[in-house]
């Protein structure tokens, strides 16, 4: 069941990072990150790892993108 919460989480939080790469969009990223958070320590609890890897997958394009962009941008 956590497994299939962090998956939720992943899915959602994906929704937000996609349009966050497009230029001047990246502030969007702030609003999944807690998202994600949640989505990594959900599937870190749950006996699966598919949810968390998701969610570990997501968290490094939305952190690389911050990082590029400044953090805001």
């Amino acid at each position: 069941m956590l497994n299939v919460l962090a998956w939720l989480f992943g899915l959602v939080s994906l929704v937000l990072v996609i349009p966050a790469t497009i230029p001047f969009l990246g502030w969007a990223n702030w609003f999944a990150l807690p998202l994600i958070v949640v989505g990594v320590i959900l599937g870190q609890m749950s006996s699966h790892r598919s949810g968390r890897n998701l969610c570990i997958v997501i968290l490094l394009v939305a952190v690389i993108r911050l990082s590029i962009g400044g953090g805001v941008l």
